[in-house]
């Protein structure tokens, strides 16, 4: 499990958002309503809950000090 900072990858950023499962899952409309991850995927949802409380995103933290 990560503590602290998110060392970001640019190679990881631009694959999330041009996956071929993404534009699949979008088009076909078999998206699942916010918050049910705990339906689809128990154990994964619970390890993203913890891990999204023990660590943060450096570009997060860029953007509130700029505001």
């Amino acid at each position: 499990m990560k503590f602290g900072m998110r060392k970001p990858s640019l190679k990881k950023r631009i694959s999330a958002r041009t996956s071929l499962k993404r534009q699949v899952v979008h088009r076909a409309g078999v998206k699942m309503p916010k918050g049910y991850g705990w339906v689809r995927n128990p154990k994964k949802a619970a390890y993203n809950k913890v891990y999204n409380k023990t660590s943060f995103d450096i570009f997060k933290l860029i953007k509130k000090l700029f505001r």
